[in-house]
C-alpha cells in the first residue's frame, strides 16, 4: 500500500482541483487504513477515538454536511458542469467503498480503486473541455469495470456458497470477539452510527435465554421452510446468514444452531459499488445508513457508464464463477434474513438524483435480472432451497425502542396451533368459491375481483397455503397466485411503505390481472409520481401481473402498529400480515412452481402457477423469457380502510370473511379482540 500511498500523495500534493484533493484525501485515509488494522493494537484504541475517526471519515455522507460536498450530485454539477460533475460524483461514491476493503484487508480490491482514482484523474487534464473529459471519464469507469468484473463477481459468489472462516464476520462470530467491547463493530468497515453501538449494547443485556430464543425461532424458520414444501435439507451444507450490524449476539447464536443441523454460515458483505447494486435495498451484512439520501441519490449510478457489452461481460463472469464453485453452489440452501425496522421516515427529491435510467437502459436492466436469474436458478435449483425472514427495530425507532423489541418478540412468537386452525377455517370458505371480492371503505377506493383456480379434486386441493411461522416470520396470513384472466379493478392504499419510501394515495389498476395504469400523491408533477412508481414498484417493467392475494390475519401486530404509532415504520414483511395485500410481481412460488406444497391439512395447494410464470414450459425463449420478472411488491390495505373481503361462489352465494373491518367468518372471533 505505500507505493499507493506515495503516487496519490503526489497527485492531491501537485493539484489545484478541490475534488481530486477529497477524493484522493479519501484514498489516502483508506490505505492507510489498511496499514493500520493490520496491527491488532489499531482495535485496542478507544472506542472514542474510532468514533472520532469513522465520523472524519463518512462526514461528507452525512446529512448535515452532504449538500455541501462533490458527494451531493448538484453541488458537483455546479462546480464541473452537469456531465462531468454526475461522473464525478458517482466516481466518488464509488471511492468510499475503499474504508470496508481496508478493514477486511481486501488489498486487492482496495488497489483497483487506487488505479482507477489514478486513471481518471488523468482523464481529467485541465486543458481539455468539459465534454472531453467527460467522455474520457464515462470511458474509464466502464472499461474498469469490463476490465475488473470478475474480481467484483467472483468474490460475491464464493462469499455465498463457500465458508471462509477468514473473514471478517466469521472473525467476529467465531469467539475471537468480545462482544461486550463494542469497538469490535468497526472491524467491519461499514458507516457504524447510533443504531449499530445501540442495539449491540441492547442485545448484551439481554439473558441467554432471551437471546436462544431469538435465534431459535430464527432458525426454526428456515429448518421449517424446507420441511413444508418437501426439500430435503440434509443435501444442503451452508446458509446464507443476512444480517444488520449490531446483532452478533444473536447470530452468533443461530451460527450455532445452523451448526447443530449440519449448515455452515456464509456472509456476502453490502453492496458498497454502483457495478454491484449499491444503493438498492439493504442485503447481506448491513448498517443503517448514514444518509438515505445519499442512496437514493446514487442508486442508479450505474447508468452513466452501462451499456449492454458490459451487462454481457457481467453475465459470463457470474456463469463462469457458478462453474467453478458448481459443487458448492448445489448445496447451498439459501438465505436466512434477519431485516430492521424504524428509520425516520425519508422524502426522496428525484431533483438531486445522480442519474435516471434511460427506456434502453432499463429494458437491458430487466433482460439482464432475467438471465441472471435463470443463472443463479440453475446453478442452486429453487426446487431444492428455501429461505426464511424476520425482523426487529431499530434503536432509531424512538424512546419506545425496548417496549417495541419485546412486543416484536412476541409478535414472532405467537401460538402456531392457535392461526394454523382459526386460517383453515378461512382457507375452507375461500376453497368454495370461483372468485373473491375487495372492496375498500371511505375514501379507500379499492374493488378488485379476483379469481381462483379451479379445483378439481376438493377433498385433496386447495388454492391457498395456510401460512404459519416458517420462511415467512410472524405467523398470519393465507395466501394464493390467482388465475389472472378476469382479474380486474382497482387497488388503493391512503399510505403505503414498500421498500424504503413511502407511497401517498397510491392506486394501481388491473385488467386481465395485468397492470393498466398507476398513480401515486407523492409529488405535485403526476409525471413524476408515475416514474417513481416505474422505479421502485415496476422496476423498469411495462407491467406487472398479480402474483400473490392474500389475507392477513395478524391483528396482534396491526394493534402493535396503532398503539406505538409505526404503522409506517413496520416493514413489509409484519405489514402484509396486518391486513389483506396484494402482490404485484412473481408468484411467491417463484422457480419452485412444481415442487408441490402441502398444508397442514394434508391438502395440495394447486394455485402455484399463473399464466406468466407457465411460459417458462414454452419452447419460444423469447416467450421463455418473460416468464418471471424478479420482483414481488406486497401492498396491504389496512383493517380501517376495508368494507369487506366476499367469497362468490358458482351458484350466487356470497360469504363474508370480513365486513367493516372486522373477521364475520365463524371460528375467526378471535381474530377481532386485538381490533377492540
Amino acid at each position: 500500500m505505500k507505493d499507493w500511498i506515495n503516487r496519490i500523495s503526489q497527485i492531491v500534493d501537485g493539484t489545484d482541483s478541490d475534488y481530486i484533493k477529497k477524493t484522493g484525501k479519501l484514498l489516502l485515509q483508506a490505505l492507510q487504513l489498511a496499514e493500520d488494522v493490520s496491527d491488532e493494537a489499531f482495535f485496542k484504541r478507544p472506542l472514542e477515538d474510532l468514533q472520532a475517526l469513522w465520523q472524519e471519515l463518512y462526514r461528507p455522507m452525512l446529512p448535515e454536511h452532504y449538500e455541501h460536498d462533490f458527494l451531493y450530485p448538484p453541488f458537483a454539477k455546479k462546480l464541473l458542469g452537469d456531465e462531468l460533475g454526475a461522473l464525478l460524483s458517482a466516481l466518488y461514491a464509488d471511492l468510499y467503498a475503499s474504508i470496508s476493503y481496508a478493514l477486511q484487508q481486501d488489498t486487492k480490491k482496495l488497489a483497483l480503486l487506487a488505479e482507477l482514482f489514478v486513471q481518471s484523474c488523468v482523464e481529467c487534464r485541465a486543458e481539455e473541455t468539459e465534454g472531453a473529459r467527460a467522455r474520457n471519464v464515462r470511458r474509464t469507469m466502464a472499461a474498469f469495470y469490463h476490465d475488473n468484473a470478475r474480481a467484483f463477481v467472483e468474490s460475491g459468489v464464493r462469499a455465498m456458497v463457500v465458508p471462509d472462516e477468514t473473514d471478517v464476520c466469521h472473525r467476529i462470530l467465531d469467539g475471537q470477539c468480545d462482544l461486550n467491547d463494542l469497538r469490535y463493530l468497526y472491524r467491519y468497515g461499514c458507516h457504524i452510527g447510533k443504531n449499530e453501538l445501540e442495539m449491540a449494547a441492547y442485545l448484551n443485556g439481554l439473558s441467554d435465554e432471551e437471546i436462544h430464543k431469538i435465534a431459535a425461532t430464527y432458525v426454526g424458520g428456515y429448518i421449517k421452510g424446507f420441511a413444508v414444501t418437501g426439500k430435503d435439507i440434509t443435501k444442503k451444507k451452508t446458509v446464507k446468514v443476512e444480517y444488520p450490524v449490531g446483532f452478533e449476539r444473536v447470530v452468533r447464536e443461530a451460527v450455532e444452531l445452523f451448526a447443530k443441523e449440519g449448515l455452515s454460515a456464509t456472509f456476502v458483505p453490502e453492496a458498497v459499488l454502483s457495478f454491484t447494486g449499491r444503493g438498492n435495498g439493504k442485503r447481506g451484512v448491513y448498517t443503517s445508513s448514514p444518509n438515505r439520501r445519499f442512496d437514493f441519490d446514487h442508486k442508479d449510478d450505474k447508468g452513466l457508464y452501462q451499456s449492454a457489452e458490459l451487462n454481457q461481460r457481467k453475465l459470463a463472469v457470474l456463469e463462469e464463477c457458478f462453474r467453478q464453485n458448481e459443487t458448492a453452489a448445489r448445496e447451498h440452501g439459501g438465505p436466512a434474513v434477519i431485516e430492521v425496522f424504524g428509520e425516520a421516515s425519508f422524502e426522496p427529491m428525484p431533483e438531486s438524483k445522480n442519474y435516471t435510467y434511460t427506456a434502453e437502459q432499463n429494458q437491458e436492466n430487466v433482460a439482464y435480472a432475467a438471465k441472471s436469474g435463470e443463472l443463479t436458478n440453475r446453478f442452486i435449483p429453487g426446487e431444492e432451497r428455501s429461505f426464511t425472514i424476520i425482523a426487529f427495530p431499530l434503536p432509531e425507532i424512538g424512546g419506545q425502542f425496548e417496549e417495541i423489541f419485546r412486543e416484536i418478540i412476541k409478535v414472532n412468537t405467537l401460538d402456531y396451533e392457535l392461526y394454523r386452525d382459526i386460517q383453515q377455517r378461512i382457507i375452507d370458505a375461500l376453497d368454495r368459491g370461483t372468485a373473491v371480492r375487495v372492496r375498500g371503505a371511505g375514501d379507500n377506493v379499492t374493488d378488485m375481483l379476483v379469481r381462483l383456480h379451479g379445483l378439481t379434486d376438493p377433498g385433496k386441493q386447495t388454492n391457498f397455503e395456510n401460512c404459519v411461522a416458517d420462511v415467512n416470520i410472524p405467523v398470519g396470513e393465507v395466501f394464493t397466485s390467482p388465475r389472472l384472466e378476469g382479474t380486474a379493478g382497482t387497488l388503493f392504499v391512503s399510505h403505503a411503505y414498500l421498500g424504503e419510501y413511502e407511497y401517498k394515495n397510491l392506486r394501481l389498476e388491473f385488467a386481465d390481472g395485468m397492470v393498466t395504469d398507476y398513480s401515486c400523491d407523492n409529488f405535485k408533477d403526476s409525471a413524476q409520481g408515475r416514474r417513481f412508481i416505474e422505479d421502485n414498484v415496476l422496476y423498469h417493467h411495462p407491467t406487472l401481473p398479480v402474483g400473490e392475494f392474500a389475507i392477513g390475519t395478524n391483528t396482534t401486530a396491526y394493534r402493535l402498529a396503532r398503539d406505538y404509532k409505526i404503522e409506517g415504520k413496520l416493514p413489509v414483511l409484519i405489514m402484509e400480515k396486518t391486513g389483506p395485500h396484494f402482490a404485484v410481481g412473481d408468484t411467491c412460488y417463484s422457480h419452485a412452481e412444481d415442487v408441490p406444497m402441502f398444508n397442514p391439512d394434508g391438502k395440495e395447494c394447486i394455485a402455484r402457477d399463473n399464466s406468466r410464470s407457465l411460459l417458462r414450459k414454452s419452447e419460444d425463449e423469447e416467450k421463455k423469457a418473460e416468464a418471471y420478472f424478479h420482483c414481488h411488491t406486497d401492498i396491504t390495505i389496512p383493517f380501517d380502510e376495508l368494507q369487506c373481503i366476499t367469497v362468490l361462489e358458482a351458484d350466487g352465494k356470497e360469504t363474508d370473511i370480513i365486513r367493516d373491518g372486522r373477521f364475520v367468518l365463524p371460528g375467526t372471533e378471535e381474530l377481532n379482540v386485538p381490533l377492540q
